[in-house]
């Protein structure tokens, strides 16, 4: 412990550091997973790259994982969560829409479609070009992406006339890299003319090959039942953003406007730098 008199002459170094305390409170959190890559935009809104489809990671089967979540904002905030049907569980806003759908009225089918789930898929890539961001070239990272990306793996999996070969896209030695063509159409990102290159080797050097694949990050982490929240408090969460106040007796009320809601999207549960994109284009690919 620092005497009386180290502490008083030492105090402008004190000052110094809490300043710079101060300025780091003063910093925007960042919420971005440095694992996962995104596909940068051009000004025009479009975007490319190359990148290379990886093999199961070590002591895993499939090299993908897929999980269901909920995107969508409401009269008490934006409601942002893992839907606990990814684990084969009952979810408070899956039931919901299943009852607004069954109701047969036209309106309640709206707002079950606006709060649907969305379908994401997880898998480690390998970055072969990605001319806005070179830095990012010869790393593993992980990529999220929707059905539209993964209906082009299928694709090349299950090819559609006799004449083409099938293609296992995940493989080091007789896979492909994919070409990433992301194009503006009517405002959404389109990923149609995206599509996979001739048969080639991740690299001619095998011990290239085994680096990059002990690289790889653990994909059935992603969909372990810590990343989901309780049922409880997600129902809790979903009545605050539809505004419904629940009593004691088993009576609900509805209350608020959309022009009343000052929630915050990130501190509602979204951990992205994009909220706004996140909702509107979840995934980029659907």
């Amino acid at each position: 412990m620092a005497s009386f008199k180290e502490m008083k002459k030492n105090r402008m170094a004190n000052l110094e550091s809490l300043s710079k305390q101060v300025e780091k409170l003063a910093e925007k959190p960042s919420y971005e997973d440095e694992r996962i890559w995104k596909l940068e935009r051009d000004k025009s809104g479009n975007g490319y790259a190359v990148i290379r489809f990886l093999p199961a990671a070590v002591n895993e089967d499939v090299p993908w994982v897929r999980i269901w979540t909920h995107g969508f904002k409401g009269p008490g905030g934006w409601y942002i969560e893992n839907s606990l049907t990814t684990l084969g569980k009952d979810d408070p806003v899956s039931k919901a829409n299943t009852a607004l759908w069954n109701s047969g009225i036209d309106s309640d089918k709206n707002i079950a479609r606006e709060r649907r789930r969305k379908l994401n898929y997880y898998s480690n890539i390998y970055v072969v070009e990605d001319s806005m961001n070179p830095d990012n070239e010869g790393k593993v990272f992980l990529f999220r992406y929707g059905k539209k990306i993964f209906e082009k793996i299928t694709g090349v999996m299950n090819p559609e006339f006799q004449d083409e070969t099938p293609l296992n896209p995940f493989d080091f030695w007789e896979g492909a890299n994919f070409k990433i063509k992301m194009r503006q159409v009517d405002g959404f990102p389109n990923y149609d003319k995206s599509e996979f290159t001739d048969v080639c080797p991740l690299d001619k050097d095998e011990k290239k090959m085994e680096e990059v694949w002990s690289q790889q990050y653990p994909l059935n982490e992603i969909i372990e039942e810590k990343n989901f929240k309780q049922y409880a408090e997600l129902e809790a969460r979903f009545n605050t953003v539809i505004a419904r106040k629940d009593y004691s007796d088993g009576t609900s009320e509805f209350v608020g406007t959309i022009e009343e809601s000052t929630d915050d999207p990130v501190a509602s549960g979204e951990k992205t730098d994009d909220t706004l994109d996140y909702f509107k284009k979840l995934a980029e690919q659907e």
